[in-house]
């Protein structure tokens, strides 16, 4: 039971990354930036496209390991490290520019308190099911 919860939570939760991703490669088109009144910028319009792409292939590599994810300790770590990352990003924006429209700290809540929870979860996961292999040190 625990494994499908987390498997289906994990499916939903890569919906975010996959959709705001598309949303993004939009650069500052996306109807989030295109709110703020950004100025044409080839610079900034590139690199909101390529992070687009990047926060895009982290949610379809988060659907990847829904088959096998109390097996995939290690990936899965990697993901939800980069989300926590994000977070870190977002923080310090946060503490240099001033506070964001709320849901985005609200995503910023779920990244740095959020992203721990979902690894410790899958390793619980991974413990109960077996699947959980020691770390090599060699």
């Amino acid at each position: 039971m625990a494994r499908r919860l987390l498997q289906a939570t994990t499916a939903v939760m890569a919906l975010i990354p996959v959709a705001t991703g598309v949303l993004t490669m939009m650069g500052i088109y996306d109807p989030i930036y295109r709110t703020s009144g950004l100025p044409r910028d080839a610079l900034l319009d590139g690199n909101l496209r390529f992070f687009g792409g990047v926060w895009l292939g982290l949610g379809l590599a988060m659907w990847s390991l829904v088959p096998r994810i109390d097996r995939e300790g290690r990936m899965f770590a990697v993901l939800w490290g980069a989300v926590f990352l994000g977070g870190v990003g977002r923080a310090l924006s946060m503490a240099f520019l001033g506070l964001p429209p709320a849901p985005f700290i609200g995503f910023t809540v779920l990244e740095l308190v959020g992203a721990p929870a979902f690894i410790a979860w899958q390793r619980r996961v991974a413990t109960s099911t077996g699947a959980a292999r020691p770390i090599s040190r060699g």
